[in-house]
Formats: C-alpha cells, sequence, structure tokens
C-alpha cells in the first residue's frame, strides 16, 4: 500500500554525555522514511530543503526506496537546521540554536502521484501546514497519522485543534498529553484527546516504552533496557516510521495490529538512540532488526 511521509529533512548539531557531532543528517521526514523502509520497497516524501543538502543524502534515500519528487530543493536556500545539548539523564535537552531558513516559507506541493496515498505520515510540523496536506487529497487516505509538539500547543492551539479533526492516530509524548488534555493521569487524558478527534491515541514514554488507546482499550508496550545510550535524536520519527510502515505493509488497521506497529516502531526505536543521528537506522540488516524483534518479544512473554 502506497504510504506518504510530509515533514522536515534537516541538518542537526548535537551534544550529549557521550559526544558531539557538526553538521549531520536529521530531519522528521527523514527518520520516518528511512525506518519505514525495512517494511516498504517504496514510499514518498513530501518535504523541503536548501541547495547546501547533501547529494550523497538524498541518494541514502533513494537507495531505501524513497521517493523525492516531492521534495522542493530552494536554489540558493538553505536546510532547516537545529542544534541543542542533553543532560545527562537523556530526557531533557536544550535547544541551542533553531534556523528555521527554507522551512519558513514551505508550502507543501503534492505531486499528482502522491495524492493516492492510502497511509499518510504527517511529521512534527506548523498545524497549519499539516492541514494544507490534507486538503490536497481528493479522498480521505485510509489511515491518517499525526505527530506534534508543545511549541505548536504553545502558539498555534487552534490550528492544531482544527488538524486533529481530521487524523486517525495521534503521537506524542507523556508531557505533550498532559499539557494538551490538562489532565495529570494519562488514561483521562486519552480519553479527551481522543475526544478531539483522533480514533487512535499513542503515548511515547522514552525509556518507559509506549501506551497505546482506542475507545476503552489500553495496550502498553515496553521499551528494551540498553547498554549504550548515545542520541535519543529522532527516536520518536523512527518511531513513527516503524509504526506506519508496518500498517502499511500488513494493510490492518485493527487495534489488534496496531499493538504489532507498536511493538515494531519501538523496536526500530531502540536501534536509534545507539549511534548519532541517522547512522544506526541507514546501516540496518533484517537479520539486527529481527535479532532485537526477538528481545522485545522475550521482555513480554510471560506465563502466569
Amino acid at each position: 500500500m502506497s504510504l506518504l511521509t510530509v515533514g522536515t529533512m534537516a541538518y542537526d548539531a548535537i551534544e550529549t554525555p557521550f559526544g558531539k557531532t557538526d553538521r549531520i543528517l536529521g530531519g522528521a521526514a527523514t527518520y520516518i522514511a528511512l525506518s519505514a523502509s525495512y517494511h516498504m520497497s517504496k514510499s514518498n516524501i513530501v518535504s523541503v530543503v536548501g541547495e547546501d543538502f547533501k547529494q550523497s543524502h538524498l541518494n541514502l534515500l533513494k537507495s531505501k526506496g524513497v521517493d523525492l519528487e516531492g521534495v522542493q530543493v530552494i536554489k540558493n536556500g538553505k536546510t532547516f537546521f537545529w542544534s541543542g545539548k542533553y543532560d545527562l539523564d537523556m530526557n531533557t535537552r536544550d535547544t541551542i540554536d533553531t534556523q528555521l531558513n527554507v522551512l519558513a516559507e514551505f508550502n507543501p506541493i503534492l505531486p499528482e502521484v502522491y495524492k493516492d496515498a492510502q497511509y499518510l505520515m504527517l511529521g512534527n510540523l506548523m498545524p497549519s501546514i499539516q492541514q494544507r496536506v490534507l486538503d490536497q487529497l481528493p479522498q480521505r487516505p485510509k489511515l491518517v497519522v499525526l505527530d506534534t509538539m508543545n511549541f505548536w500547543m504553545d502558539n498555534f492551539w487552534e490550528d492544531l485543534i482544527e488538524a486533529l479533526k481530521g487524523v486517525d492516530v495521534l503521537t506524542i509524548n507523556d508531557e505533550e498529553a498532559r499539557q494538551l488534555s490538562g489532565e495529570y493521569s494519562l488514561v483521562e487524558g486519552a480519553k479527551k484527546i481522543m475526544a478531539m478527534g483522533p480514533k487512535f491515541l499513542i503515548i511515547k514514554k522514552g525509556e518507559h516504552g509506549a501506551l497505546l488507546f482506542h475507545e476503552d482499550q489500553i495496550f502498553s508496550a515496553p521499551a528494551l533496557p540498553l547498554e549504550q545510550v548515545f542520541d535519543p535524536t529522532g527516536a520518536g520519527d523512527t518511531f513513527a516510521g516503524g509504526f506506519i510502515g508496518y500498517l502499511a505493509k500488513t494493510d490492518n488497521i485493527s487495534f489488534e495490529n496496531m499493538k504489532r506497529a507498536v511493538i515494531w516502531g519501538s523496536v526500530m526505536a531502540s536501534f536509534t538512540v545507539e549511534k548519532f543521528g541517522t547512522e544506526r537506522i541507514a546501516e540496518l540488516t533484517n537479520n539486527d532488526i529481527n535479532e532485537r524483534l526477538k528481545k522485545f518479544m522475550s521482555l513480554v512473554n510471560v506465563d502466569i
């Protein structure tokens, strides 16, 4: 089934307690597409970059079956750039620099061949841009997944609430869920959030796993305890790519299959944090993924 991802392609400079990088490949759409590629032989991206975006990075995405017809390359423009520093617990970070560059004027334009997308992943972007993508589709996809963050809640509340009316799955972290719902209890908060439009809600809890909500059903997925965590940047986007990639491959959006998709998302995210940026997920083999999946299954396999 066809998969379309809309989001940022970017460069990041990252500092953690375990190292520091200069400009490396990043961006929500990049992480999502690379993660989904292990399920999908072909997918499409809509994004924007400047002339400084390296051909080698475009070639990497192409090698993973990603169609780049929807990527706008702005002449004389500079690609979106973010720099951040993580604290020792790796759960909090400080933004050092954000340069919107070509993203400031981004107007997503969907090629005609993208408009029959059955699975749509709206990466973390301004809600009005996410809505603009939905408005260009002649018919609603089978599944629409949207990711957002507290910055949009703080500054574009009304636009976000409007965008949520048109999505099936919302993915946010626990802090964002509490802000969006106004409830400390994630269970009570989930009810309020799903009343805003999403039929399914995924609340990511970092090293503590993820929760999947649908109506009165709840599924809790663990996170794999890792010996080394170098960089959590992009872990949530990698999760989203593994999640929607699996759903698109299996073409099954039942709650039971979404539970499997959440595990797949967690599997992919567990790789991302082991190296800086996209380096780890760009080099994975099917054997790596299958072995990691077995470890996840052993975490939740118990006889009582």
